[in-house]
């Protein structure tokens, strides 16, 4: 999935489906970084790439609890 189309998915989450979503991609993160330590595929660009998608989860997060704090 393109990046522009994972945004315009992650910004029509609701709060709780976004929390959701970052504890499937901590869960992922985990198992890829297992993996790595066995030496199973390449997963180092996975790893980024989950762990971009994590950065972008959380920052959607804070500014909709910034939002809600405001109003």
């Amino acid at each position: 999935m393109k990046k522009k189309e994972q945004m315009e998915q992650l910004r029509e989450m609701e709060i709780d489906e976004l929390r959701e979503q970052a504890d499937a991609l901590k869960e992922s993160l985990f198992r890829l970084k297992f993996r790595k330590t066995l030496g199973v595929g390449e997963t180092v660009s996975d790893i980024r790439r989950e762990k971009k998608t994590l950065a972008r989860v959380y920052t959607l997060i804070r500014e909709r609890e910034e939002a809600a704090n405001q109003a």
